[in-house]
């Protein structure tokens, strides 16, 4: 998991908080598009640059850099909205980004994150433009379920427990 950037002494959250049935759910939901597109890396990626989700194929190469590839398309994406909002668009909902051997596709889920796709040239984009029209439409509900859920609150005891065990390990 990527470590949070510190802002002036307090930590960058992520935006949303995907864990249990909800996550388990997306993360069924990423797997099956790339199951069905040949896509080597799914990830769900929020606006701040979190992975919040990721898949790989179990035929793909070592994996790039996940967090830094979060990173990247969160800021591209709010390059991108600043761009549609100059030309007088409210927001460009997908980006394409083609090279000699790959493309990266990103589509927005939601106003919160993005779906972030990476491909070798032998998977039509096509495809997978359909496909994750789909996945969208199923992972935009599950963030829409969670969106009204209060934080999770692991407490005071949690917290002091942490530290302590953080304090042990590290000296």
């Amino acid at each position: 998991m990527k470590a949070a950037p510190i802002l002036l002494g307090r930590m960058i959250e992520p935006t949303l908080a995907l864990y249990g049935d909800a996550y388990e759910r997306v993360d069924t939901h990423i797997q099956e598009l790339l199951d069905v597109t040949g896509v080597r890396y799914g990830l769900l990626v929020d606006r701040k640059g979190f992975v919040l989700s990721h898949k790989e194929a179990l035929w793909a190469p070592r994996p790039p850099a996940l967090d830094s590839v979060a990173t990247l398309v969160a800021s591209n994406a709010a390059a991108t909205a600043a761009l549609a909002n100059m030309l007088g668009e409210r927001t460009f909902s997908e980006q394409i980004h083609q090279g000699e051997n790959g493309t990266l596709y990103v589509e927005s889920v939601g106003a919160d994150a993005l779906l972030t796709l990476i491909f070798d040239g032998s998977v039509p984009l096509g495809k997978v433009k359909v496909y994750a029209k789909k996945s969208i439409t199923q992972i935009s509900a599950i963030l829409d379920e969670i969106k009204d859920l209060p934080p999770m609150d692991l407490g005071e005891d949690f917290s002091a427990g942490a530290t302590a065990l953080l304090d042990d390990l590290m000296g």
